[in-house]
């Protein structure tokens, strides 16, 4: 396609936007689109696998063709998206005017819907599920959900608030909205997450195309191993539910100036809260908004906001003097903050990162925050822990990371539960099938780095519960590892052995 002809086509996708937009150099080819990795905060196994980290299972983000796991981009929704990354990263400065028509389009709505189905999530306090949509007609129920927005009707309704158990104990709050309201969100997120991944820094890795867990734990190795042995471990105290409105909607605006998008957007944020008893009686509660903070914790929209947020952080490192000079590296993941420092500046990498938190109004947490040497002490980061280990091959020292202990023994708790010989009425095919998911979605995210070590103590766990269960599903009295051998165990059963898993990998072999 000629450039006038390709200029035409974008014209035709933004609307009344027009201009010749052209796709940037070294962006690195044009918007893939992803699926959002569900909830913000919620289902992310932890900090080691439970509270705050990355999900432990198979990444659902964009592959090749702009597919979505097993769920493909439209078209149109693909050239919307691209144009919109295209103008935005063209012209730093450019603020869109025209975007409230975008999210009623068709192919917009019936995507987000496809995306927030996929999710799998709970239904609000309606209590509408997808199959009662389908039921009603999902084409039916999206043109009404469409004909409200375009006559600007549209208002979201409460969020049901659920607690979700923490790995200390603690409950998490969790918000679920109706799915009128989730998919709202969600062909939000299509329109505005194009726009605002230009600007976004490359510090962030959490909920973006292209990047995930992985790659922020490879940068803080990098970091160690280049010069950076000093680390401030920086934690926030409850940071999505004190992000502050006015703040994080000037962030919005600064791309944004269609007013019914940031009318839309600011309802979101300050929607009712109905939490129900055990005795089923509600309480509707109106804090967000009386407070003026607080992102809905499980809401399709929060993990862009959520990153448009921290942008101020990472923009305010690279500029204020006070921390520019110390030559750091910050590495973030939604509110997982780690900064790299030389030797001798981490105190005053720390005493700069408070600064700027009490500036943003966010709140550092003290008990949890911390300075150290990796080459003498170790840190926690993404349900890893970084610091100096030895080669049981050589025995030399080097600076790596290996699953952290938490991580492990919240999988072993699982595996505990999974294998209570309280339930062997369960099929065996079926135990294997459910110990396989887990401790394969487990293992592909503890992949990198020392892992042998790791493998083998949990395979050695789960392989000695499981033969508990046989005997008791048999009633027998026999000797576990002479009644159900290795061979029976993983070759007839097909249960998982991730003590096979890397071992051709070097990396796996320290």
């Amino acid at each position: 396609m000629c450039g006038r002809g390709r200029a035409r086509e974008t014209r035709e996708v933004l609307g009344r936007e027009g201009g010749s937009l052209q796709q940037v150099a070294g962006d690195g080819g044009a918007w893939r689109p992803r699926m959002a990795e569900g909830p913000v905060v919620p289902r992310k196994p932890g900090n080691a696998g439970g509270g705050k980290g990355p999900w432990f299972r198979i990444n659902a983000g964009s592959g090749e063709g702009g597919r979505l796991g097993n769920l493909s981009t439209p078209i149109g929704v693909q050239k919307l998206q691209s144009a919109l990354h295209a103008k935005a990263k063209a012209e730093p400065g450019y603020r869109f005017y025209s975007l409230y028509d975008k999210l009623y389009r068709a192919d917009v709505l019936a995507h987000a819907y496809d995306r927030c189905r996929a999710n799998k999530g709970a239904p609000g306090l309606d209590g509408q599920t997808f199959g009662d949509i389908e039921r009603y007609g999902r084409d039916r129920w999206l043109g009404e959900l469409a004909l409200t927005l375009r006559n600007e009707s549209y208002k979201p309704e409460a969020i049901k608030r659920v607690f979700i158990p923490k790995a200390n104990g603690k409950l998490r709050p969790l918000g679920l909205s109706n799915l009128r309201d989730r998919v709202c969100m969600m062909a939000a997120v299509l329109v505005l997450e194009p726009i605002f991944e230009s600007d976004l820094a490359p510090e962030q890795y959490a909920y973006r195309a292209g990047r995930n867990a992985h790659d922020a734990l490879s940068a803080v190795k990098t970091g160690l191993c280049n010069g950076y042995p000093e680390v401030v471990d920086a934690d926030l105290s409850a940071y999505f539910d004190t992000i502050p409105h006015r703040e994080l909607m000037l962030c919005v605006a600064r791309r944004v100036l269609d007013r019914k998008v940031l009318r839309l957007v600011k309802s979101w944020l300050e929607c009712a809260v109905v939490e129900i008893d055990p005795r089923g009686r509600a309480t509707c509660t109106t804090g967000s908004r009386d407070r003026g903070q607080g992102i809905p914790q499980g809401a399709p929209i929060s993990p862009l906001l959520a990153n448009l947020y921290m942008r101020r952080f990472i923009l305010g490192w690279q500029r204020w003097e006070a921390s520019r000079g110390l030559g750091a590296t910050v590495v973030n993941y939604a509110d997982d903050l780690v900064i790299l420092c030389r030797k001798g500046t981490a105190e005053q990498a720390l005493a700069a990162m408070r600064a700027l938190m009490a500036r943003l109004k966010l709140t550092v947490n003290e008990e949890k925050t911390r300075t150290c040497h990796a080459g003498r002490e170790h840190f926690d980061f993404l349900g890893y822990t970084f610091g100096r280990y030895y080669s049981h091959r050589t025995g030399g020292a080097y600076l790596g990371l290996k699953p952290s202990k938490k991580s492990i023994g919240r999988l072993i708790e699982k595996l505990r539960h999974l294998t209570d010989p309280r339930c062997s009425w369960q099929e065996t095919t079926e135990l294997v099938s459910i110990l396989n998911r887990t401790l394969t979605g487990w293992a592909n995210y503890f992949s990198i780095g020392t892992t042998s070590s790791a493998y083998r103590a949990v395979e050695a766990y789960y392989v000695t519960r499981f033969r508990r269960w046989l005997l008791k599903k048999h009633k027998s009295r026999r000797n576990g590892m002479l009644a159900y051998p290795y061979e029976y165990l993983f070759e007839t059963l097909g249960l998982v052995r991730l003590s096979g898993r890397r071992s051709n990998l070097p990396w796996a072999k320290a």
